[in-house]
């Protein structure tokens, strides 16, 4: 990635200690964000990206219910390095066994998909989570009945299973999710589930962008061998980690992934988008968050003197990371009310206007959780 070089060497002056409490660098970490592409050279078209997976040696990203049509109900696949997208997407398609479900019609429509993950055991299965369906029309009859008690929206969050089989990507599986009156997560049908995580034993975390009082939440839920025999709901639970709380403001968490440190230390590693700062949460429970505050740059093919090679963005709200040995990928969900306060140069006025995402790389500094212990 061209300008990098500068990033990696910024961020390895930062966080030099940590105190116990959450911390954040005495500067922020300036990342370069080049613009995803598709094959002909042209920006991605208002996808909503809203979540990002390190898959084989691609990325892959899915997009949310307000996407432009040509990008839902499928995974793109990007070149990290060239940020370029595959020509092919790859499309789901409904098995018989979700056909017959309460959620099919939901689900075949336009399902607001918020965040991805890969199998930690096969990498042939992927796992997505539906938040906002107040625009599906809800469910009625015996299905309603049933999802009736959710804990948080009138229509359930949705835990989805997709598997590649040959070049199908077949969803297979659908089963609600069920919240704990005492969690009081509240009803807010565009505020729910947007991050999820897996870790090798097959936890998943997901995390909920505010609860009742405001702040942002992060559950639990194990995937076993028995998990997919059954469309009842699935209880979530509460782990209780030691996120940031907040006595103000809205500071949702929209992206995360698993992250585990040379030493062995076990992190969620978040993105809090209307922050624009990046979260590593000790699972272990013993450390409190570390915080990384985060400006973000927009890439300019033609630079000249009112131009540089980098523009500072007003709005890049990151809503899918993925974690690549000890680097970060961060992809942007161009946010319809704010994105077009980004246009400064005339070289990317159009891109901004399609709602194009960029892609950054992020560098992950071993002496945060050295200093945090």
């Amino acid at each position: 990635m061209k300008g990098s070089a500068s990033a990696f060497l910024l961020v390895s002056l930062l966080l030099t200690s940590c105190s116990a409490s959450n911390t954040e660098a005495p500067n922020k970490l300036s990342l370069d964000g080049r613009w995803i592409v598709e094959p002909d050279g042209q920006v991605m078209l208002d996808p909503q990206t809203s979540g990002l997976v390190r898959w084989r040696d691609k990325l892959l990203t899915v997009s949310d219910g307000s996407a432009h049509p040509s990008q839902q109900r499928k995974l793109a696949k990007i070149d990290p390095q060239s940020t370029t997208l595959s020509s092919e997407r790859m499309v789901i398609t409904m098995t018989d066994n979700v056909l017959k479900s309460c959620f099919a019609l939901y689900l075949g429509e336009k399902p607001d998909y918020e965040a991805l993950v890969v199998d930690p055991d096969d990498d042939k299965v992927f796992y997505l989570v539906t938040e906002d369906a107040s625009r599906s029309g809800g469910i009625s009859g015996a299905c309603a009945k049933r999802y009736k008690h959710t804990g948080s929206t009138d229509y359930p969050t949705l835990l989805v299973r997709l598997e590649l089989k040959g070049d199908a990507l077949l969803m297979t599986h659908v089963r609600p999710l069920q919240f704990a009156p005492e969690f009081k997560v509240g009803d807010y049908p565009n505020d729910g589930i947007e991050g999820m995580a897996m870790s090798p034993e097959r936890m998943l975390y997901l995390a909920l962008e505010k609860d009742m009082v405001g702040n942002p939440r992060i559950f639990s839920l194990l995937i076993d061998e028995e998990f997919w025999q059954n469309q009842d709901f699935a209880s979530v639970s509460d782990p209780q980690l030691k996120t940031p709380a907040f006595d103000r403001g809205n500071h949702p968490i929209n992206g995360m992934d698993y992250y585990i440190t040379a030493t062995g230390q076990s992190y969620l590693v978040a993105a809090a988008r209307n922050d624009d700062e990046i979260w590593f949460i000790d699972l272990a429970k013993k450390r409190e968050t570390i915080v990384v505050p985060l400006q973000f740059m927009a890439q300019v093919d033609s630079p000249d003197t009112s131009c540089p090679e980098w523009e500072l963005m007003d709005n890049a709200s990151i809503e899918g990371i993925a974690v690549d040995g000890e680097s970060l990928w961060l992809i942007n969900d161009p946010w319809k009310k704010n994105y077009l306060k980004n246009i400064q140069c005339n070289a990317n006025e159009q891109r901004y206007k399609k709602m194009a995402p960029l892609l950054f790389k992020m560098p992950i500094n071993p002496d945060w959780f050295a200093a945090s212990q």
